[in-house]
């Protein structure tokens, strides 16, 4: 199947969705409220959790809880619950917390905002209407694209090199047991040379030895952060070749960094708008994460089968 195709045909059309925003979690030191969409089907028992963090791209609305509605919506339909905070990072909060400490980016405090919210499931279950008695406590993913992917990272067992205190910080999440990195930086070190290296020291001392919970990298092979290193594409792939089993490879054919179209429907800034890419990899994941949390064993070679095989598939699979 063609990335470019309408995949309504092999896994049938769209359950309905609700959404609900925004949950408000009061959260003691930080120093604004957490805020949560939550996406969920609009029918359905023992849902898994997806928890997702927002990447740090130019638009305002797209990198906060209102965006990534492309894949939100398609894995709430494929019958998960998804909840999307706004991180401090977001650009909806850049006036607010100018000169903050821990800005722009706020790596510690993005990876907490997911701890925080599933301390506060409960709470999110009860104020969402409809939602009460519908989730599965026990079955959660987390999930994340460019940052986002850094932050899921970080909650799925990588270490970094604090660069204020010189310290190891082991921000990994034992509730999360499983993990799609989109898109998410790779290795630190010599390689990263490009104008904005400098600006994220927390990058430099990424390690990925102690990533062991079971992840799907997503990468694309048109994707070329130089703004962050020359090495090309590749970069992106580190999450997997650097961390140790068990660890899936999924290459996106002709995608670059928004993969078709991921932030937001008809998103300025995607450069490869591809809708068919953006379907093909939300049945991918869903199928991915389906398997892995045991709701479907056989999801994913499924998928597998019908979207990275034939004459024209939406990229390929590696695994280890």
């Amino acid at each position: 199947m063609s990335a470019s195709t309408d995949t309504t045909d092999t896994f049938g059309p769209p359950a309905p969705v609700l959404s609900y925003s925004p949950v408000t979690l009061s959260v003691p030191g930080r120093p604004v409220e957490l805020q949560v969409r939550v996406s969920v089907p609009a029918t359905g028992t023992g849902l898994p959790v997806v928890l997702f963090s927002h990447g740090h791209g130019g638009s305002n609305n797209l990198s906060s809880l209102n965006g990534y509605a492309p894949l939100a919506n398609l894995w709430a339909a494929a019958g998960f619950t998804v909840v999307q905070p706004t991180h401090l990072s977001s650009r909806t909060l850049g006036r607010r917390l100018a000169g903050a400490p821990g800005g722009p980016f706020f790596w510690r405090s993005r990876a907490e905002d997911m701890s925080h919210v599933l301390d506060r499931l409960d709470e999110i279950e009860n104020t969402v209407p409809g939602l009460a008695g519908r989730l599965d406590h026990d079955r959660i993913a987390v999930a994340g694209h460019s940052l986002g992917g850094h932050t899921a990272s970080l909650l799925l067992g990588a270490r970094i090199t604090d660069p204020d205190t010189g310290t190891e910080v082991d921000l990994s999440e034992p509730r999360i047991k499983a993990g799609v990195l989109l898109a998410a930086p790779g290795r630190g070190g010599d390689i990263l040379n490009g104008p904005m290296a400098d600006k994220v020291p927390f990058f430099h001392t990424t390690d990925f030895s102690a990533m062991t919970t079971p992840t799907l990298v997503v990468v694309g092979d048109k994707d070329d952060s130089r703004h962050f290193t020359d090495i090309g594409p590749d970069w992106h792939a580190d999450p997997y070749r650097l961390a140790p089993t068990p660890k899936t490879l999924l290459t996106l054919f002709d995608a670059e960094h928004l993969l078709g179209g991921i932030s937001g429907y008809d998103a300025d800034e995607t450069t490869d708008e591809n809708p068919g890419r953006v379907a093909a990899l939300g049945h991918l994941t869903a199928a991915y994460l389906r398997a892995q949390l045991g709701a479907d064993r056989h999801a994913w070679q499924a998928a597998c089968e019908a979207l990275t095989t034939g004459t024209a598939p939406a990229g390929r699979v590696e695994c280890k």
